[in-house]
């Protein structure tokens, strides 16, 4: 059943989260919950002969659960677990070779942009930034040696949309893989590979564990090719996590589909009543009719995460005052978690990004990002208004 206006979910979605790797056959005690193996070395019949593993690097049995549970959620062949976000990132950025190009959308994640800016140029791998949301600064910034475009929907902190299907269509006529970062939204909200994308990469310290207490990233596939040389950098880099941490996010994501309906309720509550504030300049919240890609929004998504930003009036002094009055929501970094977050992504997780950037892109020390958690709805929005009261006295 649809929600808000978007596409209809997949009914079956919490099953596969709960069953999906699961089975209970596979280990010889039969127990229900995929154990946690944390050997890092497994024996051998004979050199060479394995059953099943080598050395944790390379494989391991609870990373295989997380692993196939994750692919499930994403409607793909395969998964592939690593010990960050910005890990995954890293790995599909070595899917490329030097002298090689790629298009990134400019409002990004600041640890995107820093790794990009600081570290990949000096591979000799370069970089155009474009307005993702116009596909058609995507299709002219497209060289010869062209080989990904790298997707955020919605942005961090912008929350700007771009139409996945028509970036991919523009991208596979000239053989360039697309990557879709989707960590704002979850396969539950968002299926990038259903509509194109060759690689789906996600940050799973945030909504997919959602307890804000594990560090680690994935990426998803349909393409063979793909896998296996993600699967090849995965063992050779060595950005893999640790069992347990797997065993952490594959207990999370047995509720993910409740806790994500609850960060969508919360959200929009939460943004429909910032958008009438009077201490409120302006709601980004891609579930909003006044959002600028709201149609697109509901032809491609199937809800939206509880992700705001919003710009307070005034400056930055005014921001400071609105954040230290906060009481039930924390100013921290992060989001995706059961507790709500706020922060001024200008100081703080967009810092790395050049001043200029920030200019143009509107980051200014006004802006605030909401992680918007599971506390009651009525308690956030008193906490919302006290604190905007606070801001202009």
């Amino acid at each position: 059943m649809s929600a808000a206006g978007f596409l209809p979910n997949d009914s079956s979605f919490a099953t596969r989260a709960i069953h999906d790797g699961q089975d209970p056959e596979k280990w010889s005690s039969h127990c229900m919950i995929p154990p946690i193996v944390m050997s890092t070395t497994f024996k051998q019949s004979e050199p060479c002969v394995f059953k099943g593993y080598d050395y944790s690097r390379s494989g391991n049995p609870t990373r295989d659960v997380l692993e196939s549970c994750l692919a499930s959620l994403d409607d793909a062949k395969y998964g592939l677990a690593y010990a960050s976000g910005l890990g995954a990132t890293t790995t599909v950025i070595h899917l490329l070779n030097a002298g090689d190009h790629f298009v990134a959308m400019d409002d990004l994640y600041g640890g995107t942009v820093r790794y990009f800016n600081k570290i990949v140029k000096r591979m000799n791998i370069n970089v155009t930034y474009v307005d993702g949301t116009d596909h058609n600064e995507i299709e002219a910034a497209i060289r010869d040696n062209t080989k990904l475009i790298w997707i955020e929907t919605p942005t961090n902190p912008l929350l700007k949309v771009a139409d996945i299907k028509k970036i991919c269509d523009i991208a596979h006529k000239k053989n360039i893989l697309v990557a879709v970062d989707n960590t704002f939204l979850t396969p539950y909200f968002q299926r990038p590979l259903n509509l194109g994308a060759d690689m789906v990469v996600y940050s799973l310290t945030k909504y997919m564990n959602g307890h804000s207490d594990i560090i680690m990233g994935a990426v998803t596939t349909n393409n063979q090719e793909v896998y296996e040389n993600l699967k090849f950098l995965q063992k050779s880099l060595g950005i893999v996590p640790s069992p347990f941490d797997c065993y952490l996010v594959n207990r999370s994501l047995k509720t993910l589909h409740i806790r994500m309906k609850e960060h969508m309720a919360n959200g929009l509550a939460v943004g429909k009543f910032l958008e009438s504030h009077p201490l409120v300049e302006k709601v980004n919240h891609p579930g909003l009719p006044a959002h600028p890609q709201y149609e697109l929004t509901l032809r491609q998504c199937h809800g939206h995460s509880g992700m705001i930003s919003f710009y307070i009036k005034g400056g930055l002094k005014e921001a400071k005052r609105f954040l230290s009055a906060l009481k039930v929501i924390t100013l921290a970094e992060s989001l995706g978690g059961f507790e709500s977050l706020a922060e001024i992504p200008s100081l703080m997780t967009h810092a790395s990004v050049p001043p200029e950037q920030r200019e143009k892109l509107g980051l200014t020390d006004n802006l605030i990002r909401l992680s918007v958690g599971l506390e009651s709805s009525e308690d956030l929005i008193k906490d919302l208004d006290q604190a905007l009261q606070a801001s202009a006295k």
